[in-house]
């Protein structure tokens, strides 16, 4: 069953349309709902609001990791373990082939249903997650294989067990050593990225957002209940915090918007996962005319151009 936010009651009740027309066999209905479809989905996303757009990036129909390796890897195989302390279900490894070119995948995975969410952790990984992802990574740059990062985390787990074996050891290790890994790297964020257990898969030589994703320091809620004790006013932190890809985009924050299908990424996962593929292996190619040496002197002076200001 679909899943539907409360700006798209207009596309569902389409939709129920054209599956009552189908089920008529109205052929002529369901061309002409189609069309009325279409209309339907161009207005209603033509203009989203920045909390429309942080409730499509955390929509339960959207392509998480799994979806996107699975549309993408071919003779995929999954890699597990951070050979210290146990396998991180939160964060997934993949080695295989995107089009023609080896490559490895690391992803945070939310899960769908509850069995599956209580699995992955809804998608916030533990330490042991985070050593996994850079084990994997220096794999990669032993065997010269480039890297994507796919990011969809709402944060770090916070818990106990986690900050004891040293969860932000964890993050600060990856930012510092992915920093100066020799090879090709490249981050996307494909719904909601949070805080320091996205940057903790976040340093790259290029790094996007798809287009109806976030990247924030914290979520909206924990931000209204620090600012004004009300997590009910989280739509006004959404607009306030600047989260979207258009507004990081332009602060120089991320590189790159990879645009979704008409239909949002949460409606045609297929479709998103060309354009994402499509965008790997297009900037992979022009990172791969860099000597591994300028490829590590670009990647540092992008991240030493973060959080720069001049003074008027």
């Amino acid at each position: 069953m679909a899943s539907y936010l409360d700006f798209e009651k207009g596309i569902k009740q389409i939709d129920e349309e054209i599956s009552s027309a189908k089920i008529r066999g109205d052929e002529d209905a369901v061309e002409i709902l189609v069309k009325n479809l279409e209309k339907e989905v161009s207005k209603t996303y033509k203009n989203l609001s920045e909390y429309q757009r942080l409730q499509l990036a955390r929509h339960p129909d959207r392509p998480y990791t799994l979806d996107y390796i699975r549309a993408l890897l071919s003779d995929g195989y999954e890699i597990h373990g951070d050979r210290a302390f146990a396998d991180d279900p939160a964060i997934l490894c993949y080695i295989g082939y995107i089009g023609d070119k080896k490559v490895v995948v690391i992803g945070e995975q939310k899960g769908r249903g509850t069995k599956y969410k209580l699995k992955r952790n809804f998608g916030m990984p533990n330490p042991e997650g985070y050593r996994k992802a850079l084990r994997v990574a220096k794999m990669a740059e032993k065997f010269s294989l480039p890297i994507l990062f796919l990011i969809d985390t709402p944060g770090a787990y916070p818990g106990i067990g986690a900050e004891e074996r040293g969860q932000s050891e964890a993050i600060a290790r990856n930012l510092y050593e992915l920093s100066t890994l020799r090879t090709p790297i490249i981050s996307i964020v494909i719904g909601e990225g949070g805080s320091g257990g996205a940057l903790a898969i976040g340093v790259a030589d290029k790094l996007a957002m798809m287009q109806n994703s976030v990247f924030s320091v914290i979520s909206p809620e924990g931000c209204a209940a620090i600012l004004w004790n009300d997590p009910t006013k989280s739509e006004l932190a959404t607009k306030a915090m600047k989260i979207t890809a258009g507004e990081l985009k332009e602060h120089n924050l991320i590189d790159d918007v990879i645009n979704e299908p008409k239909m949002g990424a949460h409606r045609d996962k297929d479709g998103a996962a060309k354009e994402l593929g499509e965008y790997f292996l297009n900037n992979l190619e022009e990172l791969e005319k860099l000597s591994i040496d300028e490829l590590l002197e670009k990647r540092m002076e992008k991240i030493l151009k973060i959080g720069a200001f001049k003074e008027k």
